[in-house]
C-alpha cells in the first residue's frame, strides 16, 4: 500500500515567475515614459496668465450662466439660478470695495460696468 504522502499532490514552486513579472513590469514602464514625456500637459492652449481682468471675467461669465444668459457647460442648457447669481455679484461688489483707490482707470471702469450690466440684468429677473 502507498503512503498518505504519496497521495497528496506535490507542490511546484517556479520562482522564475517573479523575474518575469518584473521585466514585464520594466519594459511596460519603459513604453510609458516616452508617450508622458511627450505629452506633459494634455492643454493644446497654454492658460493666460493671472490677472484682475481675468479674475473679473470669471465671476462675470458664473453670474451669467446663473441667469440664464449663457448655456451652463456642465448641463449645456441655459438655467436660472438668482441665488447663485447674486453671489457672484456680491463677490464683485467686495472686490469693488477692497480694491478701492487701487485700481487703474481700466480696471475701475471694467468692475463698474459689469457690475453696472448685472445688477440690472438681475433686478429684470427677479
Amino acid at each position: 500500500m502507498k503512503n498518505d504522502k504519496d497521495k497528496e499532490p506535490k507542490l511546484h514552486i517556479d520562482d522564475d515567475w517573479k523575474a518575469q513579472a518584473q521585466a514585464e513590469k520594466e519594459k511596460l514602464s519603459k513604453e510609458e515614459q516616452p508617450a508622458a514625456e511627450a505629452k506633459p500637459d494634455a492643454r493644446q492652449v497654454p492658460l493666460p496668465p493671472p490677472s484682475f481682468t481675468l479674475l473679473v471675467l470669471s465671476l462675470v461669465t458664473q453670474a451669467r450662466i446663473c441667469l440664464a444668459d449663457l448655456d451652463n457647460p456642465i448641463t449645456k442648457k441655459k438655467q436660472l439660478d438668482l441665488e447663485a447669481a447674486k453671489h457672484h455679484i456680491d463677490m464683485l461688489e467686495m472686490i469693488d470695495a477692497k480694491t478701492s483707490g487701487n485700481l487703474s482707470d481700466q480696471e475701475k471702469k471694467l468692475l463698474d460696468s459689469v457690475l453696472y450690466e448685472l445688477r440690472l440684468r438681475y433686478v429684470q429677473l427677479s
